[in-house]
Order: C-alpha cells, then sequence, then structure tokens
C-alpha cells in the first residue's frame, strides 16, 4: 500500500484505500461550486451506492472511526488511525434521509480523514449485504480487537435487524493471496448475486476479483503494468480494482483507480468472463471508482480529472468503448466516489472523504446528488 506524507515517496509502488490516498494531496482551496440536486447531505465519507426496490437509494458511509484502538498513521506520526462504530448504511426515499443500518466498525484518523468502513451496498428485496474496507496485512486486524472483528468482511441480513458476516475478502487474501506482489487487502466493490448467499467482490489492495460466499474461487487477477513517475523514470504501477458491476451481456466490469503515479488518462475499464483473462472494454479514464449501466451505455466515476496527484475535482462520465475519450455528463465534483442510476437519473455520492483542513468544503459532509441523464 503507499501512503502519501504530504510529499511522493520516491519508488512508491501502489495504492489501496481511497482516503488514504487522497487525504493528503487535497488542495488547500473551497470545494467547486457542483451541478446537481442535492438528495442527501451530513454523510460520514460517502462511498458506493446501490438501488433498492421502488427506486429507493442505499449508500454505504466509510465512518469516521472513533475512540479507539487506535494504529500509527502513517501519514502524521503524531496522530493515529482509531476504530469506532460509526459505519452506517443511508436510505434515500421520497424525498428524505434515514440511517438503516448503524453501527459497523469504522477506522479514521482526526475529523474522519483517511476513513476506511462501509464501502459498497447492495440491496435484494429487504435483504442488504455490505463490503468493509480494511486496507493493510490481514494479521493487523487482530490489532484492533473484537470491535474491528467486521474488518474487512461481508455482512448481511434483513433490513432492519442484525447483520452477520456471510464472506471473509481478508481471510480469503490471507489463505490465497492471489497476486503476490504484496499481501494485502481492502475490499471496497460488492455486487451481490440475487438471494443466492454468492457475491463478487473487488479487493482494491489485493488486486483481484473474488467469488465468495456459499462457494470461493478467484474470478480475475489484474496485473501491475508500467507508468512513468513524476521524474521520469519507468516504475510497476498496481491496477487497484475500485468497483464491479454487471453487463447487459452477463460480463463483469471492473473500474481501476491506478496505483501511484496515478496518470491521467492511465484507467481503463476492465471486461471480465469467469474462466477467461480480463479484457479492456475501455481506457483513457482517470483516478475511476465507481461504474453503473442505463441500459447498453456504461456510465464511470473519475474521482480526480486531473490525477490524484493534483486534487480531487472529478466527474461523471459516459463511457464509450473502445474509446480514449470519454464524455462529461457532469464534472467539477468534489471528491465524487458512487454512482448507481434508477430510470433517467444517476445519483452519485460526492465530498466523499473528510476535508478538515480544506476551508469551506464540503460544510454539511458527505453528500449525494441527483444528476439527469439525457
Amino acid at each position: 500500500m503507499v501512503h502519501l506524507p504530504g510529499r511522493i515517496v520516491a519508488g512508491a509502488a501502489a495504492a489501496a484505500a481511497l482516503a488514504t490516498l487522497v487525504a493528503p494531496v487535497l488542495p488547500a482551496h473551497a470545494a467547486p461550486a457542483a451541478s446537481g440536486r442535492v438528495v442527501a447531505s451530513g454523510l460520514d465519507n460517502p462511498r458506493q451506492l446501490s438501488i433498492g426496490p421502488a427506486g429507493a437509494v442505499y449508500v454505504a458511509e466509510a465512518g469516521r472511526g472513533g475512540p479507539g484502538p487506535c494504529i500509527p498513521n502513517p501519514e502524521d506520526p503524531n496522530s493515529g488511525n482509531c476504530l469506532g462504530p460509526t459505519g452506517a448504511v443511508t436510505k434515500i426515499a421520497r424525498g428524505a434521509q434515514q440511517r438503516v443500518v448503524e453501527g459497523l466498525p469504522s477506522v479514521a484518523g482526526t475529523g474522519g480523514s483517511s476513513a476506511q468502513g462501509p464501502g459498497d451496498v447492495a440491496v435484494t428485496g429487504n435483504h442488504i449485504a455490505v463490503v468493509i474496507g480494511f486496507g493493510g496485512a490481514p494479521d493487523a486486524r487482530a490489532t484492533f480487537g473484537e470491535g474491528g472483528a467486521l474488518l474487512g468482511t461481508v455482512v448481511a441480513g434483513r433490513i432492519g435487524g442484525p447483520l452477520a458476516k456471510v464472506a471473509d475478502p481478508l481471510a480469503y487474501e490471507a489463505a490465497h493471496n492471489p497476486h503476490p506482489a504484496q499481501l494485502d487487502t481492502n475490499p471496497t466493490g460488492l455486487l451481490a448475486r440475487g438471494r443466492s448467499g454468492e457475491y463478487l467482490v473487488v479487493d482494491a489492495g489485493a488486486n483481484d476479483l473474488l467469488q465468495l460466499g456459499k462457494r470461493e474461487a478467484t474470478v480475475a487477477v489484474f496485473a501491475d503494468r508500467l507508468a512513468t513517475a513524476p521524474w521520469g523514470a519507468p516504475l510497476p504501477m498496481q491496477s487497484v480494482p475500485t468497483d464491479v458491476v454487471e453487463g447487459p451481456d452477463g460480463a463483469f466490469y471492473i473500474s481501476e483507480l491506478t496505483g501511484f503515479p496515478f496518470p491521467v488518462g492511465g484507467s481503463v475499464v476492465w471486461r471480465v468472463v469467469p474462466g477467461q483473462e480480463p479484457t479492456v472494454y475501455a481506457s483513457g479514464l482517470t483516478n475511476v471508482t465507481a461504474l453503473d449501466w442505463k441500459g447498453d451505455t456504461l456510465y464511470a466515476v473519475q474521482l480526480s480529472d486531473a490525477g490524484l496527484l493534483n486534487g480531487v475535482v472529478g466527474s461523471l462520465r459516459r463511457v464509450v468503448p473502445g474509446a480514449t475519450k470519454h464524455p462529461v455528463v457532469a464534472g467539477g465534483l468534489f471528491a465524487p466516489y458512487g454512482v448507481a442510476i434508477h430510470g433517467g437519473t444517476a445519483y452519485v455520492s460526492t465530498c466523499t472523504i473528510a476535508a478538515d483542513p480544506i476551508p469551506g468544503a464540503c460544510p454539511d459532509g458527505g453528500e449525494v446528488r441527483a444528476f439527469a441523464l439525457r
């Protein structure tokens, strides 16, 4: 995993956790004015979204950490990343928002920075599943004690009832380590296979796509590739996959953030057919965190249009298959992350990282904005 303590560490290889990556490189100015209609606000580090029955929108909140236990913060030796039960899921419906899941584990620094916790949510009928991120070596989970036992897992149950662990991506990484470059795990994307008890999980730390639940298997591994460092030298760059959606053709489509040096135009959308090697569906994108389909058209969220070394002002894009240029649907979004589409509306989470050091940035915390698709 890469940590960026205010300056780039020469020779750093890759990135695994969204907030750990972007918090230290935020530009020192207020967030830009963004378009779209705000349908939810005051969220704690919102990430991926899902559409439930009757068009309700569900958004995973990575939380703001808590009182501890704590581990050292690699970006700030004077503070720690501390555990707390502040992870949640909020439902947005009929003009109102309500937390329908609370008390999930969250690990974050001061002010909720570098938050890792609930990263994605899937809703089928009255059943809900949530993947909880981690960001580190699997054996580090024990550091957080009993309160951190669900870090790096998938939990599920009936909406309004208790959730139980149904899959453990962190344990799978410890046992199999499909991408051998490093033993690291940070599950960020989730696709529930109906009510079968099977889940597809994207692990941004392990650089793979897993099938977990009743049956376990490695579906795909995303290999490192060469990139050019800011000082001009070639270096290996990890893929850092972030989200998975099923396409109209039955294949799976995976977004990637990329690791350091986070090159502009360096992200691709992968197409995965189980049993085959991943193929490139579209390229020329930048720091992509989420995907969703509207009919035969794929949409992607770019966390940063200028590359993560230059801040986190991003956009929603319409993906053109096989192309390297992709039209902007909504731009000037501060730290956008997730997207879910219902009918002619795209819902995008914005202000998805705690930004306390930036005056005027996201004063109401995280948001979900609605954009009309043409």
